[in-house]
């Protein structure tokens, strides 16, 4: 029997913002490598979040799943801590 693997984008990273209502913002950083150099260089990236119950604040690495659009900015929603 197969097993069905998720193809969501699942990422980790720090809650900068718990202001809006069921919403928090968190901060992604990543690491690339320059493709001409190949210099590793940092990337941070913002992504708004699904928090039902207003539990994740400010400091707490979370893990935030892809999911279908929840309004304008917000593509995920928080999975649980890290």
């Amino acid at each position: 029997m197969k097993t069905i693997q998720s193809t969501r984008k699942k990422l980790t990273g720090t809650v900068v913002s718990d202001k809006m209502d069921k919403t928090v913002v968190v901060n992604v950083n990543r690491y690339v490598s320059h493709k001409k150099y190949g210099k590793f260089y940092k990337i941070d990236k913002h992504y708004k979040a699904h928090d039902e119950k207003n539990e994740y604040k400010v400091g707490d690495i979370v893990v935030i799943e892809e999911c279908r659009p929840l309004s304008k900015d917000k593509n995920f929603v928080v999975v649980g801590r890290k």
